[in-house]
């Protein structure tokens, strides 16, 4: 059970809201109205709990688990310990995500201006929506329904947050434009000054940042990421696109939808990203450039030109997944050859 310092205490759902909601089926229809209380891992889950296989790796847990019931594949079914109720799914993880957040949901808290925060009264609040201690709204903020802005966050003039959006702990958002149902972590800083100069003999001179931050709906800004403003244009972040922790994105950079990016990526000025691409860990990315819809990068890639539509790229400097690997062989070989030569 989840430590309840920190979370609720589970909902209890049947089986049958489960398979209803989260994209399951019952293997056995008349175990519909079997509660579950809880969910747990395979190896530690009890009879009134819920569990998921999704890895082959787990097979093993699986045949000796304890679980009342269990998210499978139905590849799975026929390996079943005797007594566990059974909800199949094509994809398991996606169904135990869901699941999970029917039997734990995210705490509501009540909708309310705190009398600690200080809002414009130029500022519109929407309905259900909850400002908490120290928070300051800046004048001409729009704020939508079922908002949450949490303790300590700053929303600067004229920004405006969609419906359902979720603002941590002491973020800060200037020069912004927030779709619905998007969700801003602890310390996130949106809408800062780009990274912007001119060089000459005597030194730099700072260009003006007039641009704006777009973050379009449903999308996640992780803890501590920064996403600058653009110079002219605008800094978009796409429809369903969502950031991991400590991730930089420059001013004037375009990102499609539905895009994911590990922490520690480094996008520079400028550059263009397509639909659905995925960036791990520590990727950097060179200015002005653009990959395409579907591409991947590897962790600690570091990218200095176009990368098309659905490649798979990784190394410094990044190349072709296949490529790279080739050179990485041919150089074991070598060293190997010299080491016996030696």
């Amino acid at each position: 059970m989840p430590d309840q310092r920190f979370f609720h205490i589970p909902i209890a759902l049947s089986l049958a809201q489960l398979a209803a909601k989260c994209e399951m089926d019952l293997a056995n229809p008349a175990d519909g109205d079997f509660i579950v209380d809880d969910l747990a891992p395979l190896d530690t889950a009890s009879p009134t709990q819920l569990s998921f296989l999704d890895n082959r790796k787990y097979r093993e847990q699986f045949i000796n688990t304890k679980a009342g019931a269990c998210i499978v594949h139905p590849d799975f079914k026929d390996i079943a310990p005797k007594g566990v109720k059974l909800l199949l799914s094509k994809s398991p993880y996606k169904s135990y995500a869901l699941a999970s957040s029917m039997i734990n949901p995210d705490p509501k808290p009540d909708a309310a201006i705190s009398s600690f925060a200080r809002v414009h009264e130029s500022a519109t609040i929407g309905a259900n929506t909850t400002i908490d201690d120290f928070v300051i709204i800046s004048e001409g903020v729009e704020i939508g329904d079922n908002c949450w802005i949490a303790p300590y966050s700053f929303i600067g003039p004229g920004v405006k947050i969609g419906n359902n959006c979720r603002i941590m702990q002491h973020a800060t958002i200037t020069h912004s434009l927030i779709g619905d149902n998007v969700k801003i972590y602890a310390g996130a800083r949106l809408g800062q000054e780009g990274f912007g100069f001119a060089i000459d003999r005597a030194g730099f001179v700072k260009v003006p940042q007039l641009g704006r931050v777009i973050i379009e709906g449903y999308s996640e800004i992780g803890a501590n990421t920064t996403i600058d403003r653009g110079a002219l244009g605008d800094t978009v972040i796409g429809m369903g696109t969502w950031l991991d922790n400590q991730i930089q994105i420059a001013h004037n950079v375009k990102i499609g939808k539905g895009c994911i990016m590990a922490a520690g990526v480094g996008i520079s000025g400028s550059c263009e990203l397509g639909d659905y691409v995925m960036l791990g860990g520590q990727v950097g990315v060179v200015g002005h450039l653009k990959i395409g819809t579907l591409a991947k990068v590897a962790a600690k890639s570091g990218v200095t030109r176009d990368i098309p539509a659905k490649e798979e790229w990784m190394g410094y400097p990044a190349m072709p997944m296949k490529q790279f690997l080739r050179h990485t062989a041919y150089l074991n070989r070598k060293t190997a050859k010299n080491k016996k030569e030696a």
